[in-house]
C-alpha cells in the first residue's frame, strides 16, 4: 500500500502551525474565505509563521477573483490553491500557469456529481471530494464512500468531511486507483482553527502502523 497523503486544513494560530508542521503531514490548509471561522485575518505573526512553514502550504479560496487570489498566494508564498466554489476551469488552468498546485473541490451526494470533474481534466492536479451541504467549505460530515467507484478519471483524488480517528478502518481499506490521501480538519479540532496535536499524532501513527 503506498504512503497516503495528508493535509491538515483550517490551520491559522501560530503555536498550533508550527506544533501540527513537526509532524508527519504533507500539506498544512489555509482557508481565506472570510465566511469560515478559521478564516486566516493575517496579521504579522501569521503571515511570517506560514511564510516559514516546512510544509507545502495550500490557500483555500472560494469565489474569490483571480488577482486577489494571486496576491495572498505571493504574500504568504503558497505552494497550492484550493478551490471550493463556482470556480471555472479557465481560472484554474491560469492560477496553474502561474506555478501553483491546483486542487478543485466538489461537493459528493450522488454519482451524478462526478460529472462536474470532467471541465477541469486538464487544469488540476488533485480533485477533493466533500460532503455536499448548503454551503461552502466542511460541513463535518461524511458522505457515502461508496460512490466513489463511479469516479472513472485518471486525476487522483483526496476526501474530506468528518474525518475523525473512528474514521481509521474505514479509510485503510478504501480501495480505489486514484485514492491519494485525506484532508482533516474540524474532526482534530480543541476549537475552530486550532487542531489537536495529540489526536492528529495518533491518527498518523495509526494510519501508517502495518503489521508485520
Amino acid at each position: 500500500m503506498k504512503r497516503m497523503i495528508i493535509k491538515v486544513c483550517g490551520m491559522r494560530d501560530p503555536d498550533n502551525i508550527r506544533s501540527i508542521e513537526t509532524l508527519e503531514v504533507d500539506y498544512l490548509g489555509f482557508i481565506f474565505y472570510a465566511k469560515s471561522s478559521r478564516y486566516v485575518m493575517g496579521d504579522d505573526e501569521q503571515i511570517d509563521t506560514i511564510r516559514r512553514s516546512r510544509k507545502k502550504k495550500v490557500g483555500v479560496f472560494v469565489n474569490e477573483e483571480f488577482e486577489k487570489i494571486v496576491d495572498i498566494a505571493q504574500v504568504y508564498q503558497l505552494d497550492a490553491i484550493q478551490l471550493h466554489g463556482y470556480e471555472s476551469s479557465k481560472i484554474c488552468f491560469a492560477l496553474r500557469e502561474r506555478g501553483y498546485f491546483i486542487i478543485k473541490a466538489f461537493q459528493i451526494a450522488s454519482a451524478n456529481d462526478f460529472i462536474l470533474t470532467k471541465k477541469y481534466l486538464d487544469c488540476v492536479d488533485y480533485f477533493l471530494f466533500d460532503t455536499k451541504y448548503d454551503g461552502f467549505g466542511g460541513s463535518g460530515k461524511l458522505f457515502d464512500w461508496s460512490l466513489l467507484q463511479n469516479y472513472k478519471e485518471l486525476i487522483p483524488f483526496l476526501i474530506s468531511g468528518g474525518l475523525k480517528i473512528s474514521c481509521l478502518c474505514d479509510i485503510k481499506i478504501l480501495n480505489h486507483p486514484q485514492f491519494a490521501g485525506i484532508d482533516v480538519n474540524s474532526g482534530f479540532e480543541i476549537l475552530p482553527g486550532v487542531k489537536d496535536f495529540e489526536k492528529i499524532k495518533v491518527f498518523i501513527d495509526q494510519l501508517n502502523y502495518k503489521e508485520i
